[in-house]
């Protein structure tokens, strides 16, 4: 098939030839090649300056990350078979690797299919486009979700930040099946309803299901506080598995109407909410006198964009102190941080400093990673972005 052709600039192809994806907006010969004469969505053949093939990509020349790769192939790009034979192989890892059809199906480029998210809740599925190559391709996405997993209900949630940058408008649709309100989850043995309508992207963070089944491990008989705990996520789970007492905060009155919802879902009456603003809270808490054997810190991304590093590690080090500040002497901290600009080594040199400022003893027991439905692409550092600490905090001890 012939392609409209993408050139880039002399050196720019190094990237593609190590693994990733992207072609940014000024990696392109503008002269051999104006992006825009190209329709955004289209697919274009991507050349180094010296002509040789690089494969074929979505382009959008209104986007700052103008080309995402989709075949290494110069000569066959995206069609609905490729589309429907990726998330098969997409669907096939994530049915080994769960009983229950509850996880991320599609990870974006992280399977091969950039701007492209599938979440699966058992016999609901939800799908975000983030990109007009995919919105190119909604109609083959829907008809492969029906194929492959026969859902009862495929609703398009496309109202996420990235389609502004691509041009896109926002909508909501149900593009099979009858119109719900409510996603039901099943995670580490406790159960979950959460709001579809104004909910949290698809409605769901599968990112973090290792990392919260490692917490039940020492939750039994621990008064735990969930920071950010959006429907009681960490909360829940630590409470089914043995705490003592929960207590779950979060700015959202829907939110916290959910954890109580949630709470009465698994048969609990040991969990507790606060509403209002984290940093509010935790300073409130700590005026009070209140302590916990455990607290968990898991913040919407506190550093966005790289520009917003330096006061986001600065918000990031805040909110480890205050979570420190009330630990009881033999304390477990859980810091977790879904930020891509930031590191694991930097969460950890956070979280040594914040320990240093109040006198704490810090030893790091596990770090956690995001689960294997949302799979590394070792080449494309953007899909490595969950982290999490389990760090032991003790007073008086050196």
């Amino acid at each position: 098939m012939d392609f409209p052709i993408l050139y880039l600039r002399k050196g720019a192809e190094r990237r593609l030839r190590a693994g990733h994806l992207w072609v940014y907006s000024n990696e392109v010969d503008a002269h051999r090649s104006p992006l825009p004469r190209f329709e955004p969505g289209a697919q274009v053949q991507v050349r180094a300056s010296n002509d040789k093939p690089m494969g074929v990509a979505f382009v959008n020349p209104h986007a700052l990350i103008c080309g995402r790769l989709i075949s290494r192939d110069a000569d066959h790009g995206m069609t609905p078979k490729r589309l429907t034979d990726r998330m098969e192989a997409a669907l096939s890892l994530r049915e080994r690797l769960f009983h229950k059809p509850f996880y991320r199906w599609v990870f974006g480029d992280g399977d091969g299919l950039s701007g492209l998210v599938v979440d699966r809740f058992d016999d609901v599925v939800v799908v975000q486009i983030s990109t007009a190559g995919m919105e190119q391709m909604k109609d083959a996405i829907v008809r492969a979700v029906q194929r492959l997993a026969h859902p009862r209900v495929v609703v398009l949630k496309n109202d996420g930040k990235m389609r502004k940058v691509e041009g896109l408008s926002d909508y909501v649709e149900f593009a099979h099946g009858p119109e719900t309100d409510i996603l039901r989850v099943e995670e580490n043995g406790a159960q979950f309803e959460v709001p579809l309508a104004g909910g949290q992207k698809t409605g769901w963070f599968y990112d973090h299901r290792m990392n919260r089944q490692r917490l039940q491990a020492y939750a039994p008989g621990k008064r735990v506080l969930d920071v950010f705990s959006y429907v009681g996520g960490w909360g829940i789970q630590a409470a089914c598995a043995g705490a003592s007492q929960v207590t779950c905060v979060d700015a959202s009155s829907a939110a916290v109407d959910a954890v109580h919802h949630n709470a009465r879902l698994n048969g609990l009456e040991n969990v507790e909410t606060l509403e209002g603003d984290a940093f509010d809270a935790l300073k409130a808490l700590a005026d009070e006198k209140e302590k916990f054997d455990i607290v968990v810190l898991d913040p919407p991304a506190l550093i966005p964009r790289r520009r917003d590093q330096k006061a986001g590690e600065q918000a990031y080090a805040r909110l480890n102190q205050l979570g420190l500040r009330l630990l009881e002497r033999d304390g477990l901290l859980v810091s977790a941080s879904c930020s891509m600009h930031l590191s694991q080594e930097k969460l950890i040199d956070i979280i040594r400093g914040s320990g240093r400022k109040i006198d704490r003893f810090v030893q790091l027991l596990e770090q956690g990673h995001q689960a294997p439905d949302h799979p590394i692409v070792p080449g494309i550092p953007e899909t490595d972005y969950i982290k999490s600490c389990f760090v032991r905090s003790l007073t008086g001890f050196m």
